[in-house]
């Protein structure tokens, strides 16, 4: 049966690896999943984004989950999953994060934001969409308690929305092809915490598989992809991390 000491091996025998990162290394910090019973979706609807656009309304009521923390993933702390991902980075065995989340904890442990490829987005913080001038949740908070006016871009006057991307919204196509890039120059690409079942973004693993690249998947469920991985543990993913990128 494979175990960490394998995982180990093969992060030990890469020359650049890539590691791609989904809500199951975030809940180890108390931020809840997206799909499970009890995750996100199952507490409050989805927000289109055609209606975030469209309607005043909508607009209204997700300006006020932000401000309230409702989705819960802004405001914790990472964990030693987080931790060991950025002593991977620091030492130049992986050339990047691919990251499913939205929490900032990736940045927030210590990895270069330049070297975070956000996939979905980030939700500490917020955009114009119209010109793309980023907004502080702070600032929009202040402006919206002292008003009670919908957020709009202090430039252009724009429609300002916090940084994730929402149902129905078009994926980045920065990030995308950054993302892809990274995918194909890696030699072990590295799967944490993703049930693996969202597309695009699981498309990514089976792209470094069939490039030559190793998978490994790490994960305390199995995933879509278990049957082609070089490599599955079904783990904790901060012990397991821990143990096998330990601090110097």
């Amino acid at each position: 049966m494979a175990g960490r000491a394998d995982l180990a091996r093969l992060i030990a025998d890469a020359q650049r690896m890539v590691v791609f990162t989904g809500a199951g290394i975030s809940t180890e910090s108390g931020i809840p999943d997206f799909r499970s019973p009890g995750g996100v979706w199952s507490k409050m609807k989805p927000i289109y984004f055609q209606d975030f656009v469209s309607d005043e309304a909508r607009r209204r009521e997700a300006w006020e989950r932000a401000f309230a923390g409702r989705a819960g993933w802004t405001g914790r702390e990472p964990n030693a999953g987080h931790h060991a991902v950025a002593r991977l980075v620091a030492s130049g065995k992986a050339s990047s994060v691919i990251t499913q989340n939205v929490d900032n904890l990736h940045q927030n442990s210590g990895v270069p934001a330049e070297k975070v490829i956000e996939l979905h987005g980030n939700a500490s913080y917020a955009t114009c969409l119209e010109c793309a001038l980023r907004h502080e949740l702070d600032d929009l908070k202040a402006l919206w308690a002292a008003t009670g006016d919908l957020p709009c871009c202090r430039a252009c006057g724009g429609i300002v929305k916090t940084a994730t991307i929402s149902f129905g919204q078009s994926m980045p196509a920065g990030p995308m092809a950054r993302a892809e890039a990274e995918t194909l120059a890696c030699d072990l690409f590295l799967v944490m915490g993703s049930s693996l079942a969202v597309y695009p973004a699981a498309g990514f693993p089976i792209l470094a598989k069939r490039n030559g690249a190793a998978l490994a998947i790490l994960n305390r469920e199995p995933t879509e992809l278990d049957a082609v991985a070089d490599l599955v543990l079904h783990d904790e993913i901060g012990p397991t991390m821990t143990e096998v990128a330990p601090a110097n």
